[in-house]
């Protein structure tokens, strides 16, 4: 086993910051009320949580009543589709999504289908970009829900957003996005954006796991999916995770510090693995946007090797990265993004994703470049795809 451990794997989970931790610590011994708790100690908790809410809202321009706090993004994106669905069925049947969703947005539109709702798929160019004219040709009077991810976890592409929301809101149809992984990274104002719902998760931006929040603008019809003691606004029962939110905070505020100049010093290290990589790989090629990406997002394809096989041989060699996403990599299934932007299947098998982030060096840069073309180049040599 290498002795140098380098993390290129931040979309799939990042390391909690200092002060996040710093922040947490009071939370789990010493002001550790119930919010639901009428006595003292409840009421510190509860003040914290409202705070908490501020800071969250502060980030993406929202108001913080309408802020959920949850315990993951996929949570928020069940509780968007299928609470707004639940609650408008009144007004119809159809929903649409991109086919390049993350699989729990995917698998709630599934269990909706098989609720008697109809599911539309907008088509994405070979960058992953949606179709604004097939959007607004696909939106009917019984369209309830428009469901399109922000930025894409495995490939990285931004997505129109600000466009999406003006054509649901003339429309007068609600807009949901799944911002986990723009969140903290890019900006976001969900009022000039005509966003109407935005999921966004801790553990994606320095923060603890177990924390998330669903934004739902004022005025939107939501049925819960938990029920029990009325918490959240009684749109999420549950008893709240008080160190955990309090950290996701502190991870918003520290994210709106650092984020104009590490999205630059990002984008310039991944255009510098970018370009290095493809110069020094034959037969390599970039997924995604060139332009239109996360400043900390790389997704390559490389012919004649399988992706897994250069997971486990760049671990070895000290460096951490993925094939795809994190939630579903582990099934080796291949991945539908890649499949939907018309990648062909051997370059499908044969894709990596290097996700930067805050303590990524330019010498940790430095070493992949000079670890990874020699990585593939002995894998083909024992390929069978050759």
């Amino acid at each position: 086993m290498a002795k140098k451990r380098i993390y290129l794997d931040y979309a799939a989970t990042t390391p909690v910051d200092p002060e996040v931790v710093k922040a947490m610590l009071p939370f789990f011994s010493k002001k550790f009320g119930n919010t639901m708790s009428l006595h003292s100690f409840g009421q510190e908790a509860k003040v914290i949580l409202e705070e908490s809410r501020e800071k969250v809202a502060d980030l993406i321009k929202a108001r913080s009543t309408e802020i959920i706090f949850t315990s993951s993004a996929t949570e928020s994106n069940n509780l968007a589709l299928k609470g707004v669905v639940l609650a408008n069925k009144d007004k119809g049947k159809h929903i649409i999504i991109s086919p390049i969703e993350h699989p729990c947005i995917m698998e709630s539109a599934k269990w909706l289908e098989k609720q008697g709702f109809k599911i539309s798929k907008l088509k994405v160019d070979k960058y992953g970009l949606v179709s604004l004219e097939e959007l607004k040709e696909l939106i009917k009077k019984d369209t309830i829900l428009v469901s399109v991810m922000h930025a894409n976890n495995e490939i990285g592409t931004i997505e129109p957003i600000g466009e999406i929301g003006a054509i649901c809101k003339k429309a007068k149809v609600l807009f949901h996005t799944d911002a986990a992984q723009s969140f903290g990274k890019i900006p976001i104002n969900v009022n000039k954006m005509n966003i109407d719902l935005l999921t966004a998760s801790s553990h994606k931006m320095y923060g603890p796991k177990g924390a998330a929040c669903l934004f739902v603008r004022e005025g939107v019809k939501i049925q819960p999916l938990l029920h029990g003691g009325g918490h959240e606004s009684s749109l999420r029962s549950s008893t709240v995770n008080v160190a955990g939110i309090v950290g996701f905070a502190k991870a918003c505020q520290i994210s709106k510090s650092k984020m104009k100049k590490e999205s630059k010093r990002l984008s310039r290290l991944r255009d510098e693995l970018i370009s290095g990589i493809l110069k020094k790989v034959k037969n390599s090629y970039l997924n995604g946007h060139p332009k239109k990406r996360l400043p900390n997002n790389i997704n390559l394809s490389f012919s004649f090797i399988e992706g897994e096989s250069l997971v486990m041989k760049l671990d070895l060699l000290g460096i951490a990265v993925s094939t795809g996403s994190a939630c579903s990599s582990a099934k080796l299934k291949t991945s539908h993004v890649l499949s939907a932007i018309s990648v062909k299947p051997y370059l499908i098998n044969g894709s990596l994703r290097l996700s930067l982030g805050r303590w990524t060096k330019k010498s940790d840069i430095d070493y992949v470049l000079k670890v990874l073309p020699e990585a593939v180049k002995e894998l083909r040599e024992i390929s069978p795809f050759k």
